[in-house]
C-alpha cells in the first residue's frame, strides 16, 4: 500500500476498526439507520459528487476522511450520552495523524464532523458533509419509517439526484 494513500490508513487503522465494531455491536438490534461503514462510504461518494458538481475545488481524500469518520464516536453517546458529532471529532484526531494528515487539515475534518448534525455555514466541507449524512439516508424504503423520530422535512421520500 502507497503509504500516501490515506484513506486506505484510516480503513486499515486498529483504532478505526475497533470503533466501527462497536458502533456495529451496539446497533446489531437496532430498526433504524445504521452507522456502518456502508453509511461511510455513501456519505463520502455523495459528498464528493456534490463537491464536483459544484466545482468546491475540495481534495477528495479530504472528503473521504470526513465521511468515514464522522459518526466513528456514535457507540460513545449510545455507551456515555456523549452527542456522536462530538465524540467522532475527538476520536478521529489520532486517526488522522496516523494517517498522515496535517493539522490544518486535521482542523478542517474534525470541525466538520462537529458541525454535520445542523445545517450550517461553518464551511464548505461541513455544509457537504451535512447535506450528504442526510442524502445517504433511504427513508423511502425503510421498514420502520413511520417509528421513526426524524421528523418528515428530514426524511428522504424521494432520491434527490
Amino acid at each position: 500500500m502507497n503509504t500516501n494513500d490515506r484513506i486506505n490508513l484510516i480503513l486499515r487503522n486498529d483504532k478505526f476498526n475497533k470503533y466501527l465494531n462497536k458502533n456495529e455491536s451496539l446497533e446489531k438490534h437496532r430498526e433504524f439507520c445504521h452507522h456502518n461503514i456502508n453509511h461511510f462510504l455513501d456519505v463520502a461518494r455523495i459528498a464528493y459528487i456534490i463537491s464536483l458538481e459544484e466545482k468546491l475545488n475540495l481534495k477528495k481524500d479530504i472528503i473521504y476522511a470526513a465521511a468515514l469518520l464522522h459518526d466513528i464516536g456514535k457507540w460513545q453517546q449510545y455507551e456515555s450520552n456523549i452527542p456522536h458529532n462530538e465524540a467522532s471529532a475527538k476520536l478521529a484526531v489520532e486517526i488522522l495523524k496516523v494517517s498522515n494528515f496535517n493539522d490544518s487539515e486535521i482542523n478542517l475534518v474534525t470541525n466538520a464532523i462537529k458541525n454535520h448534525r445542523k445545517k450550517t455555514e461553518a464551511s464548505t466541507l461541513s455544509s457537504i458533509l451535512y447535506k450528504s449524512d442526510k442524502l445517504s439516508r433511504n427513508c423511502f424504503n425503510c421498514k420502520a419509517i413511520k417509528k421513526c423520530n426524524w421528523s418528515d422535512d428530514k426524511k428522504n421520500f424521494i432520491i434527490t439526484y
